[in-house]
């Protein structure tokens, strides 16, 4: 397999960040949805790889139970194999406290919490309320910037619900004031279902603002179930968001969207902000050559379309 050295043209547009921090989520968030278990090598090779495409962010494994997910039930076995990246952010996603006790066990110094902003969800993945699942996380939060980590609070279903439809952006803003609140310092806006469009995102962000949550504290993450995912992220850009949240190759789906395409993929994502004339410090060609590696040892193409268009077999 060989990468294309086809770049898109540079121009940039007008008040946009000069640089965009790329948290890459595909050895996490992607990995997590494969139907057969991927082998501890494999991943712990996959994510040397993404660092040394030049990400700066790589969220590495969950510490949630193994029975809830099976696919990252070798976190504590992964995690060590890792320890030789230097320079690269490498979040974990804990869901209480036991979880925040294994991750901090192994070194994690930074690590993610994963709420929703709507009642079905919560109930249905976490097994509580929204008030009850933000409760389970503050002593999370609380013991993790006690021992100075870096604390990332993802919330879900903040565009739409496949149960409840579209989420009122009043709500959204609630619970995300709330997880802020509780001394996160990063906040992740997750369209799970990809039913998000721009005039939507802008929207949202504004509103998040007026309620004294900053631009700098929040990064975004959408699906691309309809075909948004790009033009959404044009539209945080706009704003002034500078993290993105994305997935090598597009890996990833949702579970509860059977239409659903996946993540943004990471190479979609990079040769957009490439032409924008937008700082990643991301090699295009190590990165894709990456996500075809990972494609032959899953079996299938990436879905990914910069990919495909930039591999020659």
């Amino acid at each position: 397999m060989t990468t294309s050295r086809t770049l898109p043209m540079t121009v940039p547009a007008q008040d946009l960040p000069a640089r965009v921090r790329i948290h890459e989520v595909g050895a996490r968030d992607g990995l997590q949805n494969e139907k057969t278990v991927v082998p501890t090598g494999v991943k712990a090779e996959f994510i040397h790889r993404l660092a040394a495409s030049g990400l700066t962010t790589v969220e590495a494994t969950s510490f949630v139970h193994p029975k809830w997910v099976p696919q990252l039930a070798d976190a504590e076995d992964l995690f060590p194999r890792l320890a030789d990246i230097d320079g690269v952010a490498l979040p974990v996603l804990v869901p209480n406290e036991r979880g925040l006790d294994r991750a901090l066990a192994l070194g994690a110094r930074r690590i993610a919490v994963f709420g929703s902003a709507t009642e079905t969800f919560a109930a249905r993945n976490l097994n509580r309320t929204v008030d009850e699942s933000l409760a389970m996380f503050e002593p999370v939060v609380a013991r993790a910037k006690a021992d100075k980590v870096h604390v990332r609070g993802y919330l879900s279903m903040c565009f739409g619900d496949p149960w409840e439809g579209p989420v009122p952006v009043h709500q959204v803003v609630r619970v995300a004031k709330a997880l802020m609140d509780l001394g996160c310092d990063e906040l992740s806006l997750g369209d799970t279902i990809g039913v998000a469009t721009p005039g939507h995102v802008q929207t949202l962000l504004a509103e998040l603002n007026e309620e004294g949550v900053p631009t700098d504290t929040i990064g975004v993450h959408f699906h691309d179930t309809y075909g948004q995912a790009l033009s959404n992220t044009l539209a945080a850009l706009q704003h002034g968001v500078t993290t993105v949240d994305a997935s090598a190759g597009g890996l990833g789906g949702c579970p509860y969207a059977k239409s659903a395409t996946g993540n943004l993929a990471t190479e979609d994502l990079v040769w957009m902000l490439q032409g924008l004339g937008i700082e990643t410090g991301v090699d295009l060609d190590a990165l894709t050559a990456t996500s075809v590696w990972l494609a032959d040892q899953l079996g299938r193409p990436s879905p990914s379309r910069t990919v495909r268009a930039l591999s020659v077999r």
